[in-house]
């Protein structure tokens, strides 16, 4: 399985993934889920994937495929026109990959897994972020909820849910988006480091922050272990339940 979140704010994007698939206990690997088309100065889209991975990677290989091979004329990741358009086009792929491979999937009595979260800015419009799912539909995300999250979402659902606002900083997202990420490694052993965060700035039509959070991140660790000691400080100062 894996752990996708995607957050839009007054000031840009942030994206992280983490890199594990696993079937099974004894089968775990690395793959990067983060994928992006940029053209410096005019787009800068960025799609996570989550779900079965042969068919995740299907989709990505179908997009770039057309991006490479296709007429001029033709529209592709690197020429739609919105970011709307761009929800589109990717739904367009996924309905694709799902008519070639659906019915062998079914047969093997196996779900048709896969979902997507697109965000970016293209041109002059400003940044928008999409969930897409398995069927090739989407939805836009709103300011009441700025951010998206798709594969083992649960465990660090509470937290966004709480604190995520438009109005932060980047940085500020990126450390509430590794503290979900944290409550997410400590309860589902599917979900792994390294972590993949890219953070794409308002206006800038181009990628220049992107990193990996490895296992010895001394940041990460240490945001793990402050967070652990503030929620026992709070639990602590919380008026006992009198029986």
């Amino acid at each position: 399985m894996t752990y996708c979140v995607a957050m839009r704010l007054n000031r840009g994007l942030v994206f992280a993934a983490d890199t594990r698939t696993n079937a099974g206990v004894d089968n775990v690997a690395r793959y990067r889920k983060i994928h992006f088309w940029c053209v410096p100065g005019d787009r800068a889209i960025i799609l996570l994937a989550a779900g079965n991975l042969s068919l995740t990677q299907s989709v990505i290989s179908l997009l770039n495929e057309q991006s490479i091979d296709a007429d001029p004329d033709a529209t592709t990741m690197l020429t739609v026109p919105s970011m709307y358009r761009a929800a589109r086009f990717v739904g367009d792929a996924v309905r694709e990959v799902r008519s070639l491979d659906g019915p062998a999937v079914e047969a093997a009595k196996t779900n048709f897994a896969g979902s997507f979260i697109l965000g970016g800015q293209i041109k002059s419009e400003p940044p928008r972020l999409f969930q897409i799912y398995a069927e090739g539909n989407f939805i836009e995300v709103t300011d009441d909820t700025p951010y998206f999250q798709i594969g083992e979402h649960k465990y660090g659902k509470p937290i966004l849910a709480r604190v995520a606002q438009p109005t932060m900083r980047l940085g500020e997202a990126v450390r509430l988006i590794l503290l979900s990420f944290d409550s997410t490694l400590r309860s589902n052993l599917s979900v792994g480091l390294p972590i993949d965060v890219l953070i794409y700035e308002r206006d800038s039509l181009d990628l220049r922050r992107e990193a990996r959070i490895e296992q010895d991140d001394e940041y990460f660790k240490n945001l793990s272990a402050s967070w652990s000691e503030a929620l026992r400080e709070a639990f602590a100062k919380i008026e006992e339940f009198d029986v």
